[in-house]
C-alpha cells in the first residue's frame, strides 16, 4: 500500500508518519492489488483533524475525524474507513434489491421540484469512471455524497444517481 501523509499547520514528525503507516497499512491486508492512500493531518482551533482517502479501482473510500489527539484521531479514522470496507464487501456478496433503480425512476420522474437559480461559486473536475448503477450507488453510499455523477457502463452516458428524501434513490439519465 502506498501511503502519503502531509500536514496542514503541522509539521509530520516521523513519529507521526511511522503511527499513520503503521494504521492504514493495516487497511491492505482487505485488498489483493496495490492501493494507494493519502492521508492529511491538520491542527485548527486546537483541533486535530486527520482526512484519509483510499484510492481503489474505480472506488473511492473517504474518512475524516478530529478530536483533541492526533493519535486518537488517526485510530478514529482507520475505525471508520474498516467500516466503509466491511459495508463495501457485504453489498457487493448480497447485490440483490427490492427494486431496480429504473423502476425508481419511472415512478419519481414527475417528482422533480424546481430549485431557485443560484450561481455557481465552485467548478470540480474529476474522472468519470464506466460503472453499473448499482456500483454507482455503493459509491455515492461510501462517500458519504447525497449524489454521484459516472459513466453508466451499460448506455455509456453520463448519468447521476441521487438519494431521494424518502431514503430510495434517483437516477438521471440523459435525453437525447
Amino acid at each position: 500500500m502506498k501511503i502519503s501523509v502531509r500536514g496542514k499547520n503541522i509539521e509530520v514528525t516521523p513519529a507521526l508518519e511511522d503511527y499513520v503507516e503503521k494504521k492504514i497499512g493495516k487497511l491492505a491486508k482487505f485488498f489483493e492489488e496495490d492501493v494507494e492512500s493519502q492521508v492529511v493531518l491538520s491542527v485548527t482551533r486546537g483541533d486535530h483533524l486527520v482526512e484519509a482517502t483510499v484510492f481503489l479501482s474505480g472506488l473511492i473510500l473517504r474518512a475524516e475525524e478530529a478530536t483533541d489527539d492526533m493519535y486518537s484521531s488517526i485510530d478514529l479514522v482507520v475505525e471508520k474507513l474498516e467500516k466503509q470496507i466491511h459495508k463495501y464487501k457485504t453489498r457487493l456478496n448480497r447485490r440483490l434489491r427490492q427494486t431496480s433503480l429504473k423502476e425508481l425512476n419511472e415512478r419519481y420522474k414527475d417528482d422533480q421540484r424546481e430549485e431557485e437559480e443560484k450561481r455557481v461559486v465552485r467548478t470540480k473536475r474529476f474522472a468519470v469512471k464506466p460503472m453499473p448503477v448499482e456500483e454507482a450507488v455503493l459509491q455515492m453510499d461510501l462517500l458519504g455524497h447525497d449524489f454521484f455523477v459516472f459513466a453508466n457502463a451499460e448506455t455509456e452516458d453520463v448519468n447521476v444517481v441521487y438519494r431521494r428524501k424518502d431514503g430510495n434513490y434517483g437516477l438521471i439519465e440523459p435525453e437525447y
